[in-house]
């Protein structure tokens, strides 16, 4: 099973992070806890009245609708709401730039990273991890480098973009120590490919 996940993990590092920013935090449900097991029961509706005045008053449109929402949404926009209050000035910028962005993109887009933000948010906690620190150190690299790394997986067939997962899965295995049969693919790229709509 772990050698499924893998692949996967990758491929959203490759392809959806971009969503790792979005205002996605205001239409999913709020992650659990390390180590918190996952339960059946859906989520509890949430009272207006226990949120803070902060978030009441960021919230404040969805206020006279707020009981009619369903208890994923409550959940949902008050996580996103906590987010939003602990930014900076700046964090906030750049994710009121990214919202204009995400609402840019075509239906079917958005539809599309949806649903690879779901599959990331399947992953187990340390999977997650993973993705985000390729995406903290794809950040890292020189905006031309990122632009390049774009250009080539968006210009990818699907066998290329299997072969870059391959090569940032074996770039991975030799920066953490442990040989990988995929190391024989050719030199990893530096950071691996991210798409940015």
């Amino acid at each position: 099973m772990d050698k499924l996940r893998r692949p996967l993990a990758l491929t959203l590092l490759l392809s959806a992070v971009v969503l790792a920013g979005a205002p996605c935090f205001a239409q999913q449900p709020p992650p659990s806890q390390a180590g918190e097991v996952s339960s059946a029961a859906p989520p509890q509706p949430l009272a207006w009245s226990n949120l803070s005045p902060e978030q009441q008053r960021l919230l404040s449109r969805f206020g006279s609708q707020w009981n009619s929402l369903p208890p994923e949404r409550q959940q949902a926009l008050a996580h996103g709401s906590e987010r939003w209050l602990g930014m900076s000035e700046d964090q906030r910028e750049q994710a009121r730039q990214r919202f204009s962005r995400w609402r840019a993109l075509p239906p079917e887009q958005r539809e599309a990273l949806r649903s690879r933000w779901q599959k990331f948010q399947s992953l187990p906690p340390a999977e997650q991890a993973r993705v985000r620190e390729g995406f903290r150190r794809f950040q890292q690299l020189p905006p031309e480098r990122r632009q390049m790394l774009r250009e080539r997986w968006r210009n990818a067939t699907p066998a290329q973009r299997q072969q870059m997962v391959e090569q940032a899965r074996a770039m991975h295995q030799a920066r953490m120590g442990a040989p990988h049969a995929g190391a024989a693919h050719g030199p990893a790229m530096h950071g691996g490919p991210m798409p940015h709509h």
